[in-house]
């Protein structure tokens, strides 16, 4: 757990929605620049928290129904799950500490 996990259409539930963890999922494209901006820091996330939260990613392109049921419209998009149901999201390029914030308040709540 210690980086970022590749995540599908077809296994969002059982690494997502089913996982023991909080899991944040960023939504990003190969062709969006402030997406590549923010994978350094969603890299730093999946080490500084391994063993106690999952950081997924998802290619919208390649796997268009997931974002399209989470109404992810605009990229970056992150989004907070934990015990399967969505607890926070962050739209576009979202300052560390707002991002850090939210995931100790959710990891906070489950321990």
């Amino acid at each position: 757990m210690g980086k970022p996990i590749e995540v599908e259409d077809s296994n969002f539930k059982e690494f997502v929605l089913r996982s023991e963890y909080p899991v944040i999922v960023d939504f990003w494209a190969e062709w969006c620049g402030p997406c590549k901006a923010i994978a350094p820091l969603m890299d730093e996330i999946a080490r500084d928290y391994e063993g106690r939260l999952v950081v997924a990613k998802i290619d919208v392109d390649t796997n268009p129904q997931v974002p399209a049921g989470l109404g992810i419209r605009s990229l970056p998009a992150l989004v907070l799950f934990s015990d399967g149901q969505e607890r926070g999201r962050f739209l576009g390029i979202t300052p560390k500490d707002k991002i850090l914030g939210e995931i100790e308040s959710i990891i906070g709540s489950v321990n």
